[in-house]
C-alpha cells in the first residue's frame, strides 16, 4: 500500500465540529480537518465566508431538487469534486 495514505498526519483526520448558520438556523457540522481546509479554500475562491459559502451550497442543492438529508456527506463529496475540478479530471458545468 502507498505510504502517502498511511503517513497522513493525525491532525488532518481528527474531526472538528463547527456551528454554522444556514438560512438563519444554527447547525453543527462535524468533518475531518482535511475537509474543513478544502472548504476554506473553496470559500476563498468564491469570495465568501465559510458560513456564506455553506449556505449558498445548501440553497443551490435544494434549488437543484436535492434532498439534503446529510449535509456533511454532501460537503465531503463537494470537496472531492472540487479537487477533481482543480486537477482537470472533472469539469464544473
Amino acid at each position: 500500500m502507498c505510504r502517502i495514505y498511511a503517513s497522513t498526519p493525525q491532525e488532518e483526520y481528527v474531526q472538528k465540529t463547527r456551528s454554522i448558520r444556514i438560512n438563519g438556523v444554527v447547525t453543527s457540522i462535524r468533518l475531518e480537518m482535511r475537509f474543513w481546509h478544502i472548504i476554506e479554500r473553496m470559500s476563498e475562491r468564491e469570495g465568501l465566508t465559510v458560513g456564506a459559502f455553506l449556505s449558498t451550497l445548501y440553497n443551490e442543492a435544494i434549488g437543484y431538487g436535492c434532498e439534503v438529508n446529510n449535509f456533511a456527506s454532501l460537503l465531503r463529496v463537494a470537496c472531492i469534486t472540487s479537487l477533481e475540478v482543480e486537477t482537470g479530471s472533472r469539469s464544473c458545468a
